[in-house]
């Protein structure tokens, strides 16, 4: 008798520990890795969140740089980490919804080893080219591409990275050959474009808004099914001739996948609190990038659905990497 009082005991004790680990969470620094370099656009909604996430919490919110891979080894590694909300992701699209359909090894699994506990943002992606380059559309890139293929180039963030789709599905599409120059990061990739090394680049619209608007960078075209509210008069892919294009990156934060869930829904309430506020907003508008504000269960389902339509992307595009 005795022996099964003790083993209710311990029952209740377990199922209550969830519970109280989320009364006392958070009590030291919690880190966010972003597995890319500093600098870019995942960096910039890393920071914002960390921010808020320190004053709403009252601990220390740290972003820590991991990139490799692809963002597969920061991912990884978050993946490995203690599942007590105190080492998150900041992932994205890229490294975690392409990324499982475009490595044939993956260091881990997308689907069992992390969940997506929030959703940030939604963002337009770019085609931009050098000022004065001879490209005035994107039907003058793919005319070059059919009858002078070697001489048309796209840089991009890295192989197989949203950018890089971008690339090799306009490709695809169109039936046109273009060589693609992956870079380490988004600011080599725009010191070459504006160098003249290379003839266009797909990017995040929070890394080249200021650059397009100082007359840097020529905006030819947004990838998704609308214009952008910050470059109206810029066309989608699909007005300006590539039909079916419709790619849009996408940002948030990722935990262990055994996290426990009072943990995940006070990070997840914090987050959509972040995002709600209008200044948040307008810091979001400012740079093309639109609020995805959705509960727990509504991201994971989202991004469960992202790993299917990204699989069919990188299947189109013909992209792979061992």
């Amino acid at each position: 008798m005795k022996s099964l009082l003790a083993i209710a005991i311990l029952g209740a004790a377990i199922a209550a520990a969830p519970a109280a680990a989320a009364d006392t969470y958070p009590s030291r620094v919690i880190k966010i890795v972003n597995p890319y370099v500093t600098g870019g656009t995942n960096a910039f909604f890393a920071d914002l969140v960390a921010k808020s996430l320190s004053e709403q919490l009252g601990v220390s919110v740290i972003v820590t740089p991991q990139p490799g891979a692809g963002g597969n080894i920061g991912s990884a590694n978050v993946a490995r980490a203690d599942p007590d909300g105190y080492t998150l992701l900041a992932g994205t699209s890229g490294s975690n919804a392409v990324n499982p359909a475009l490595y044939k090894n993956m260091p881990y699994d997308a689907r069992r080893d992390l969940r997506l506990i929030a959703t940030l943002s939604s963002v337009d992606n770019i085609l931009v080219v050098r000022s004065d380059s001879p490209y005035k559309s994107v039907h003058d890139i793919i005319a070059e591409a059919t009858s002078s293929p070697a001489k048309v180039t796209y840089a991009s963030s890295g192989i197989g990275s949203v950018l890089h789709l971008c690339g090799a599905t306009m490709a695809s599409i169109t039936g046109t050959t273009m060589t693609h120059l992956p870079y380490k990061g988004t600011a080599p990739a725009l010191i070459d474009l504006m160098g003249g090394r290379v003839s266009f680049m797909f990017a995040n619209a929070p890394s080249v808004v200021g650059q397009v608007k100082a007359g840097q960078l020529r905006a030819l075209a947004v990838t998704g099914s609308q214009r952008s509210s910050v470059f109206p008069n810029v066309p989608t892919m699909q007005e300006a001739g590539v039909p079916g294009f419709d790619l849009t990156s996408w940002f948030g934060v990722f935990a262990p996948a055994r996290t426990p869930e009072p943990i995940v829904a006070k990070l997840n309430l914090s987050i959509r609190k972040f995002l709600e506020e209008p200044t948040t907003k307008e810091r979001f508008a400012s740079q093309s990038a639109t609020p995805l504000i959705m509960d727990q269960a509504a991201a994971e389902a989202f991004f469960l659905k992202e790993l299917d339509s990204w699989a069919q992307v990188v299947k189109i595009s013909g992209a792979q990497v061992d």
